[in-house]
């Protein structure tokens, strides 16, 4: 089944496993592009949590498939620091013969530019109308529209509401948020989107380089475990209810700290020292996420958990999820 999604991205299959931090793995990338469908690399994941460094993350990537993979860029302006590590990233990645590009929380324009001029294409994760507007503006090839089943930062429209919202904006569209089975699969591209992301999904497999208890949760959660918190990063995210409501607000941002993050001039660097404090958490405990029980105990999922009932490698999950998109169609 092919779609401008992936003649984009020069894969078999309209599928995506969305950038995770800090799930995402090179052997989980591997695994996904290897059976026709998208891996996509997190470089916060490789270089700080899986490999000591992008390069060594891609090689391990390339000693297990050689078919497409793509790069997640977050261009937020946390720091000249930052920007400077992104940038040096971003061009670590073009050099290794990557030319999909994932853009997240911030203008893309500068991403846009580095990867056209190398004959690539860039599409970027949307929540609404006004922020595809500006990213079409800025010349990205393409949409990843998340909705509000999605795990991480969710947005607040339905997939539907959010593919009317933006069909005539006449971009290829990826939906990303609440698929966890076949059956949503084929209704997403059967709707019109041009392919489909899927993070929780594939963290359920063994491919993902998580606690077991992790990928466990996953497959025992509904969708009604899914809470949103602001622990993580200052804003929303989707993570999998743990204990009572009381006991997940614990961690939550104090006043000082929730009054920057609704600041225009200073929301960036609360997300930053929030963003350092769960990296500076994450090493503490031995990459507790991946390794043992910390990271807070905040796991991210979305509300795909209710169609996830197995850990299953994700060579199985691509396969089968194209014979439900042939059979369709």
């Amino acid at each position: 089944m092919q779609t401008q999604f992936t003649r984009d991205a020069g894969v078999e299959v309209p599928l995506l496993c969305g950038a995770m931090y800090p799930c995402g793995n090179p052997e989980l990338v591997a695994a996904v592009s290897e059976a026709g469908a998208l891996g996509v690399v997190q470089p916060i994941s490789f270089a700080y949590v899986h490999s000591g460094s992008l390069a060594t993350g891609l090689a391990k990537v390339r000693e297990l498939t050689q078919k497409p993979i793509a790069f997640n860029a977050i261009v937020e302006k946390a720091s000249k620091k930052y920007e400077r590590v992104m940038r040096g990233w971003i061009e670590e990645a073009l050099d290794a013969d990557i030319r999909f590009f994932v853009t997240a929380l911030g203008n893309p324009r500068e991403v846009v530019r580095l990867v056209h001029a190398a004959g690539g294409v860039v599409y970027h994760d949307v929540t609404e109308r006004r922020f595809a507007q500006k990213a079409r503006d800025e010349g990205v090839d393409g949409l990843i529209a998340v909705n509000r089943r999605a795990g991480g930062h969710a947005g607040q429209r339905s997939a539907k509401e959010l593919f009317d919202e933006l069909r005539d904006l006449e971009l290829p569209i990826v939906c990303a948020g609440g698929v966890g089975d076949e059956d949503g699969y084929v209704d997403m591209l059967q709707l019109g989107y041009a392919g489909v992301q899927m993070g929780t999904r594939f963290i359920a497999t063994p491919e993902c380089k998580v606690h077991a208890d992790y990928r466990q949760l996953i497959v025992d959660s509904e969708e009604d475990d899914i809470v949103l918190t602001k622990r993580l990063s200052g804003l929303d995210v989707a993570v999998i209810r743990r204990g009572s409501p009381q006991e997940m607000e614990a961690g939550e941002p104090g006043a000082l700290l929730s009054w920057l993050l609704r600041q225009p001039k200073t929301k960036h660097i609360a997300r930053t020292l929030l963003a350092l404090q769960s990296l500076r958490a994450l090493k503490r405990s031995s990459r507790a996420a991946v390794s043992q029980h910390g990271y807070k105990d905040v796991y991210q999922a979305g509300k795909s958990v209710s169609g996830i009932h197995a850990i299953e490698p994700a060579a199985d999950i691509v396969k089968r999820f194209q014979a439900a998109a042939d059979r369709a169609s």
